[in-house]
């Protein structure tokens, strides 16, 4: 049976958000509990007039990464839902192979 995960690029997050509340709406879970939290970073004047402000999505102990949705031939909802496309849901092996794309990308593995 394949292992399977989430590749994350945080490069392309823009912190709407919208993975958070397609994860408690499809587990039902209440109000200050995530299977998924994006993390604000910044902002930070890096130098004169230039500032660092970014988004890291990260995955809780409460993600089930939607095995009912992959039951039914889904993909997790908040890969679904996500905006900027910067989630992408596939087996290790395929995702491992992404991984050289863009260095600061991450990969969430679930059994």
């Amino acid at each position: 049976m394949a292992e399977y995960g989430i590749l994350i690029d945080p490069a392309w997050c823009t912190g709407c958000h919208s993975c958070e509340v397609a994860c408690q709406m499809e587990n039902g879970l209440p109000a200050g509990q995530f299977g998924i939290k994006v993390n604000e970073i910044g902002p930070w004047e890096i130098a004169p007039d230039k500032w660092l402000l970014s988004y890291a999505p990260a995955f809780t102990d409460q993600c089930t990464m939607c095995l009912l949705r992959r039951k039914k031939g889904k993909v997790p909802s908040c890969v679904h839902h996500c905006q900027a496309k910067c989630l992408e849901f596939g087996t290790l092996e395929e995702l491992s192979k992404k991984l050289s794309d863009h260095p600061k990308q991450l990969l969430c593995s679930f059994v």
